[in-house]
C-alpha cells in the first residue's frame, strides 16, 4: 500500500490553484472598480426616487455587482496584471 501524497502533488492541482489566484485577482479589480464607481457618482441616492435608508444600503450592492460585471466582461486589466504577479510570487516559495 503507498503512501498518499501531499496535497497539491498531483498534476491536477495546478489549474486549481491558477483558477483560486484568478478569483482573487477578479475579486480585487471588482473592489477597485466599486470604489472607482462610488467615486464617480454611481449608487447615490436620487430624491426624484424616494431615497431613504434602504436605498442607500442597497445602492452598495448594486454597484458591486455592476463592477463585477465589467471584470467579466473583460474589465480594465487589473485582474491579469494581478494574476501574474501573484503565480509569480506563489512560484517563488
Amino acid at each position: 500500500m503507498t503512501a498518499p501524497s501531499p496535497v497539491g502533488a498531483h498534476a491536477g492541482a495546478q489549474p486549481l490553484r491558477d483558477q483560486a489566484l484568478r478569483d482573487v485577482a477578479q475579486q480585487l479589480e471588482a473592489s477597485f472598480l466599486a470604489e472607482m464607481l462610488k467615486s464617480a457618482g454611481l449608487g447615490k441616492t436620487r430624491d426624484h426616487f424616494g431615497g431613504g435608508a434602504g436605498e442607500d444600503q442597497f445602492s452598495s450592492f448594486m454597484v458591486q455587482e455592476q463592477a463585477l460585471q465589467m471584470v467579466k466582461a473583460g474589465g480594465i486589466g487589473l485582474s491579469e496584471a494581478l494574476f501574474h504577479a501573484l503565480k509569480e510570487r506563489q512560484n517563488e516559495q
